[in-house]
């Protein structure tokens, strides 16, 4: 159960750097053609499409879905351990 338990939590770990490199990535627009950042678009994007649809950038420039993704990503896996756990 410990392992399980572990790999849980490592997995959402793990998007939670991914969304935080989509943000970082964000910053730079040169790097924005790079191939990670179409990588970790490719993963990131899909998610945070969904909190877009509720909040969308404020003045095309601004974009709270993150914040939503991070809340919800939290959210999920706490979920997650109440009903394993």
């Amino acid at each position: 159960m410990l392992y399980l338990a572990k790999g849980i939590h490592w997995a959402f770990m793990f998007y939670t750097i991914f969304l935080m490199a989509r943000i970082i990535g964000s910053w730079f627009p040169a790097f924005a053609n790079h191939k990670i950042m179409h990588f970790v678009g490719f993963y990131t994007d899909p998610y945070l499409n969904l909190f877009r649809r509720f909040i969308p950038p404020i003045g095309g420039m601004l974009d709270l879905s993150p914040l939503l993704g991070f809340f919800a990503l939290q959210l999920l896996e706490r979920l997650i351990f109440f009903i394993l756990f």
